[in-house]
């Protein structure tokens, strides 16, 4: 019999709380300080575009930046596959270690590059280069703490936890991204910003790799890796090939492309809100950077809130249903808020619609964590789950670079982003009634 075809059965093994603990702190850290790193483009994503891809067409200049970003996205299916074939064999500790150091460096590293005026083509290419460093990196990042904050919880809590993690480390990382964007604002005023100001925000990745040193030194492996050493060692677990080789194999093909339509609904929501909302204050409603900045703040503290809410929710009605009221609503309210948003030059009434945003936006993937998890065993679960997660939120992750050619003027970016957002969570709909119900599948 296959792994696929294997029996599904809720496992939970004893964790002490000093470990559920660790594990939870290393988990949403370690996520949040990645993200961290990624929110810094785009939060000075008009100025880095105007530096490295100028144009004089405004959307042709941002769709330059988020098509940066995204090949990003591309390259963490090459880290999940490098970082979960390490995480399954050797441990998920390790594997986070090395992948969050990796992704603070290759970010700090930005703040080096000469500019398109200093060094004409070479600019654009060497930040591609790093982008696509900073890619591999970031996907091994999430096939590590996506599976050992959910391995250490009790398993009523694996729904709330997948959204502390997932949705809360999001909005923990747009969080300090906003704090260190208002305080290099605040240095860099006018036009001091897009010539140092934006070099420090990159500069600030050395923190997260700092912040990593200390955060795994005391973290303890995930028990279900340990109990599957030991069963290994007494010779009672059934061989299995390499992760990745098994993911692709006919057992499980079927299941990674079903995970896709959610996966990718979930990303491209998140790309298109929270991703988005910086360049959205910026170049449709003019917000001033230090406004911009404090409504950010707001809109991620609403995104903890939201993530863990539905979480939780997901633990009580079960994952599939929640997927689909959630992408109900943000079928229905996100074109709204979209279009109000760009409608009034009220800063009160500016702000709401970017928490509500803020808030729908990451409601669609706060249970999808747990649910990868629980659509995999231990042995492939950090592969299982970086490759779904990672190829889902790339191919979301382009949704921003289109949204920006489509408009092709400022004065049509809401529009733009109402009918992508309906396009999307269509999708999102279709997998969610086609996935099954996943939850008490933790083995």
């Amino acid at each position: 019999m296959s792994v696929a075809d294997s029996k599904s059965i809720e496992v939970s093994l004893p964790v002490d709380a000093r470990q559920k603990r660790n594990a939870l702190v290393a988990s949403v850290l370690g996520w949040s300080l990645d993200l961290f790193d990624l929110f810094i483009l785009l939060y000075v994503a008009p100025v880095v575009g105007s530096l490295f891809f100028p144009s004089s067409v405004p959307t042709l200049s941002l769709a330059a930046v988020y098509a940066s970003f995204a090949v990003t996205l591309l390259m963490r299916p090459v880290g999940s596959a490098i970082f979960g074939h390490y995480a399954d064999v050797h441990g998920r500790k390790s594997a986070m270690f090395f992948a969050i150091i990796g992704v603070g460096l290759s970010t700090a590293a930005f703040g080096v590059l000469p500019t398109i005026a200093q060094a004409g083509f070479v600019a654009p290419v060497l930040f591609l280069i790093l982008r696509l460093i900073q890619g591999v990196f970031v996907g091994g990042v999430v096939a590590s703490t996506h599976t050992i904050g959910t391995e250490s919880a009790t398993p009523e809590h694996r729904g709330a936890m997948s959204g502390l993690i997932g949705g809360g480390g999001a909005g923990l990382g747009a969080l300090i991204a906003s704090f260190v964007f208002l305080i290099t604002s605040t240095v860099f005023p006018g036009d001091a910003f897009a010539v140092w100001g934006w070099r420090c925000m990159f500069f600030s990745g050395l923190l997260s790799s700092l912040l990593g040193w200390f955060i795994f030194n005391s973290l303890e492996e995930s028990p279900f890796f340990q109990e599957r050493q030991k069963q290994k060692a007494a010779g009672m677990a059934p061989k299995t090939e390499a992760p990745v080789k098994t993911l692709f194999s006919s057992s499980w093909r079927s299941v990674l492309l079903l995970n896709l339509l959610v996966t990718f609904g979930g990303g491209a929501g998140y790309y298109i809100t929270s991703g988005y909302l910086p360049t959205f204050l910026k170049v449709v409603n003019g917000v001033p950077n230090n406004i911009s900045s404090l409504i950010l703040i707001g809109g991620s503290i609403v995104t903890i809130i939201s993530a863990i809410s539905v979480g939780a929710l997901s633990d009580v009605i079960g994952r599939k249903k929640t997927f689909i009221v959630a992408g109900v609503c943000m079928l229905v309210l996100l074109p709204l808020c979209y279009l109000g948003m760009a409608a009034t030059k009220d800063t009160t009434t500016i702000t709401l619609y970017a928490l509500a945003i803020s808030f729908l936006g990451n409601a669609g993937y706060a249970p999808i964590l747990i649910f990868l998890n629980e659509r995999f065993p231990t042995e492939i679960r950090a592969s299982g789950t970086g490759l779904s997660w990672n190829i889902g939120f790339a191919l979301g992750g382009i949704m921003p670079t289109f949204v920006s050619l489509l408009a092709g003027s400022v004065a049509n970016i809401p529009m733009a982003l109402t009918a992508f957002a309906v396009g999307i969570f269509a999708i999102y709909l279709i997998g969610a009634l086609l996935v099954p119900e996943t939850k008490g599948n933790f083995r």
